[in-house]
């Protein structure tokens, strides 16, 4: 889910992302787009596939709570993966495995000659180990740490997973089906890093996170994270007072110059000092101090020149410290500890039209909104990206309180799928919409 506070859907009134001039492509009009969902939506087979994911929604349901009950905190995601990749196998992904990174991988393919499409939804949640994760229900909710981000998203890909093999229902491009790693806190993205390192083919993504109906999310707020630590010889608050500087007096000059940095407010550009620590006692001029800094923005020129003026303001807050007490013993080193690349994917280009089409088709206008998330990495590469919802109501997101109403929820499901059978293409109903790009280099 987004580390931003609450990206679905943008604030009324919030101003409408400007898009930089993209490079020519080749592009699906609109007739075509519609004349694809239109095929799909009245084929006899896929109305077919619609109801089984509607039959196999109490049963999706268990795999959600079965996957809750797995506590996955970052970088220990591995027994929720491999109980996943066990669902992936009994569900008739028999090659599907767990890579280096500890991603789920398995690959359905398709008729041959068609894109290849990642659909993703990560394993991990931001809780610690040893986090109650018992799924609880009260008032025809279903509440539970993580259960909605992203677990949700992980019980449906095994839906379609099983109503796609159950009803012989053949892609004409090849599915991508990842659980990945990595995607909350400090993961920094690195489960699908190593995806689109590892898979030089891939010719679009589509994500699942918890969002409202009709959300397509194709902006990428890209973020730069920093710990930085001052460090200086210490000593007794009145003995060695005017002799030797202080790492908690130097950091707390450049937390006031980073308060007053200027970022612009479109595209919107922000920062934090967000946790600071240091010093042995009351009486003691510290020895150190540290801080830890969130850069962010919806475009990476002003993030980069954000950040600029950050590192630049820690920098003279160390030389004003030094020159106050005339020293030169007082340092800061920073260290990089979260980056995230920003991106977008055009809201004219076939992924988000397919979705926004789909979407019109089960009664849902489209709004386009952005934050970070796993698409952060295939927008950044150029590779046609959206996040888009999994079905049900969801809240609490990052709370012990988290929670889920999976009514109708199948709905959602119905609706994402469609998205993703567009893209693809269905042999005998229709042909994929997602163009093939050239393979990627290392």
């Amino acid at each position: 889910m987004p580390r931003s506070s609450s990206p679905w859907p943008a604030p009324p009134g919030s101003p409408k992302p400007r898009t930089r001039p993209s490079r020519p492509r080749p592009h699906r009009s609109g007739p075509e787009i519609d004349k694809a969902y239109t095929q799909l939506m009245a084929a006899p087979a896929i109305q077919k596939l619609l109801d089984a994911v509607k039959a196999d929604h109490e049963r999706s349901v268990e795999d959600l709570k079965m996957l809750t009950e797995i506590e996955a905190p970052p970088f220990k995601e591995q027994k929720r993966a491999e109980a996943f990749l066990a669902r992936m196998k009994a569900l008739g992904l028999s090659d599907a495995k767990i890579d280096a990174e500890g991603n789920v991988v398995g690959l359905r393919k398709g008729t041959g000659n068609g894109p290849k499409l990642l659909i993703s939804a990560h394993l991990d949640t931001v809780f610690p180990a040893g986090t109650d994760v018992t799924v609880k229900e009260r008032d025809g909710k279903l509440y539970a740490p993580g259960i909605s981000d992203d677990t949700r998203g992980l019980a449906v890909l095994l839906s379609w997973l099983k109503v796609l093999n159950d009803n012989k229902v053949q892609t004409v491009g090849d599915l991508l089906i990842v659980g990945n790693v990595g995607e909350e806190e400090l993961g920094n993205l690195r489960g699908i890093k190593a995806i689109f390192r590892d898979h030089l083919d891939i010719d679009g993504m589509v994500g699942l996170e918890p969002a409202p109906d009709g959300t397509v999310l194709m902006l990428g707020t890209g973020s730069h994270r920093y710990e930085v630590t001052f460090k200086g010889p210490g000593g007794h608050s009145f003995g060695a007072f005017g002799q030797v500087p202080s790492a908690i007096h130097g950091m707390g000059r450049a937390i006031a110059k980073i308060a007053e940095v200027r970022t612009p407010t479109f595209p919107k550009t922000t920062f934090t000092v967000g946790t600071v620590g240091g010093g042995t006692s009351v009486n003691t001029i510290a020895p150190d101090a540290r801080m830890a800094i969130d850069i962010r923005s919806d475009e990476m020129a002003p993030l980069l020149e954000t950040e600029k003026k950050i590192l630049a303001a820690i920098d003279e807050a160390v030389e004003e410290e030094n020159k106050r007490w005339n020293v030169t013993t007082l340092s800061a080193s920073r260290k990089l500890i979260g980056d995230r690349p920003g991106g977008r994917t055009q809201s004219d280009t076939v992924i988000v039209e397919a979705a926004t089409r789909a979407n019109s088709a089960f009664g849902h206008k489209t709004l386009l909104t952005g934050a970070s998330t796993d698409a952060n990495v295939p927008m950044s590469l150029g590779i046609p990206a959206i996040i888009i919802g999994a079905g049900g109501k969801t809240g609490g997101f990052h709370a012990l309180s988290e929670w889920i109403d999976v009514t109708d929820g199948w709905k959602g499901a119905q609706n994402s799928l469609v998205t993703v059978l567009g893209l693809v293409g269905v042999q005998g109903t229709s042909e994929p919409l997602l163009e093939k790009r050239a393979p990627r280099k290392n």
